[in-house]
């Protein structure tokens, strides 16, 4: 669950700050109070995980003081000034500094929590963002993401590093939902583009003229700049590529051709489009198609990925647990192996719906893992895959998942693992090497 967002309150009259401290606590907010700006320094700093409500006349440091002093060490933190009456040009000046609002003595306690709130989500998205700009520029962080230890993953993993030192542009094929996008992340994270902008346009989520507008310009709104300008020295993806019209085509090879080598900006297409008999050679124009598919990834359908599936499975399963707040699903031997022989029409993106439903069924004490492939698969067809494997398949399978989840959930202690899975040392240690399980990564 989502922790509460903390607000600060800094305020030298005691009444002031515990009257808003206790209103503010009732909303569901975290709060902490300071009796100066001085004090609160020293708790409050860059990413500091909340809000600021501090009144402007202060003896020491005043208010504004002290909210330039946070403007300098995050810009983005949201800081509330409460003013005294009469001090309204001193709020503008406020505004003006940074403060992202401000309220005049007396206030409404409603209109209090209403900015909170507002502030809140603001600041919540500043740091999400953050902590995204840091994962896309850590390659390893972004690359622990392509979980699974199947062939198809071990050969993904190795183009992903392969590619993203190379300096052409890259066409990322796949099946709905195999997680292309992540791919051209990692791509970007790993290569020497990283520090720099990694921008991503959806191609059929606009019109022609629109799509145009945003990729090439002229912009209209002020201070907006064309994407090819955006991404200048980085990463510019363009997913559901085929989506381009033949003249925009053109005007993206022009682009494309206009760099020269090598490439300022990477442009990264991702196909989308899988209708029966149609690839995405048949939609782009041969020229474009070329100059990207030169460097291609096609990514691995998650029913070619085999126990990668009960990996993920479990992952997703300890996520959404701890997101809900219950115990995730234990999966039996036959739940494995109708995971293993779903069909997985939808890939990654259907596995994550499966494994978040079934722990919220799990809460609920009822429903099965089978009836949610059945659902999921209603109009797909089958809900279990032709293709047959020998059942020493899925019993290894199975064992390598039960061992995996107990090693998680007793976080490496052998002894634990030994007395709940009824195995003797030895044994379980010839397991773990069989299946490539190291118990320092549980510690």
């Amino acid at each position: 669950m989502a922790r509460a967002m903390k607000v600060a309150i800094v305020d030298d009259e005691q009444d002031m700050r515990q009257s808003i401290s206790q209103w503010l606590a009732l909303s569901g907010f975290d709060t902490e109070t300071y009796s100066s700006a001085e004090d609160a320094l020293k708790s409050i700093g860059a990413d500091w995980p909340g809000v600021v409500v501090s009144d402007i006349k202060m003896p020491g440091m005043d208010g504004m003081a002290f909210l330039k002093k946070l403007m300098s060490l995050d810009s983005g933190l949201p800081v509330i000034m409460i003013t005294g009456h009469g001090d309204v040009p001193m709020a503008v000046e406020a505004m003006r500094v940074g403060a992202y609002d401000f309220l005049e003595k007396p206030f409404n306690p409603d209109r209090m929590t209403e900015l909170a709130k507002r502030a809140s989500q603001s600041r919540r998205m500043t740091l999400d963002n953050r902590a995204l700009r840091r994962e896309l520029a850590d390659g390893s962080t972004i690359m622990k993401k392509l979980i699974g230890t199947s062939p198809a993953m071990e050969r993904l993993r190795e183009d992903i590093l392969d590619l993203g030192q190379a300096d052409g542009h890259v066409l990322i094929d796949g099946e709905t939902g195999t997680g292309k996008t992540l791919v051209a992340h990692a791509l970007h994270a790993v290569g020497p583009r990283a520090g720099k902008k990694f921008v991503v346009l959806s191609c059929a989520a606009f019109a022609e003229d629109m799509l145009a507008t945003r990729l090439f310009g002229p912009m209209d709104e002020g201070g907006q700049i064309p994407l090819v300008e955006d991404a200048r020295g980085g990463t510019l993806v363009l997913e559901d590529i085929e989506a381009l019209s033949q003249p925009l085509q053109a005007r993206l090879l022009t682009f494309i051709n206009d760099q020269g080598t090598p490439a300022e900006t990477r442009i990264v297409g991702i196909c989308n489009d899988h209708e029966q008999g149609r690839t995405v050679e048949d939609a782009l124009r041969p020229d474009l198609y070329y100059r990207l598919a030169a460097l291609k990834i096609t990514l691995p359908p998650l029913r070619a990925r085999g126990e990668d599936i009960l990996t993920l499975f479990t992952r997703l399963g300890e996520q959404f647990a701890d997101e809900y707040g219950c115990d995730a699903p234990q999966v039996t031997a036959q739940e494995a192996a109708q995971l293993l022989q779903a069909p997985w029409p939808g890939n990654v993106r259907q596995l994550i719906n499966v494994a978040e439903r079934a722990v919220l069924q799990n809460r609920r004490g009822s429903g099965s893992i089978a009836s949610l492939l059945m659902s999921e698969n209603e109009e797909a067809g089958p809900t279990i895959t032709t293709e047959g494997k020998p059942l020493k398949d899925y019993v290894e399978s199975f064992e390598k998942m039960l061992i995996d989840n107990t090693m998680r959930r007793h976080k490496g202690s052998i002894t634990a693992v030994m007395d709940e899975l009824c195995l003797p040392r030895r044994t379980l240690n010839e397991k773990m090497a069989k299946y490539g399980l190291q118990r320092s990564d549980y510690l």
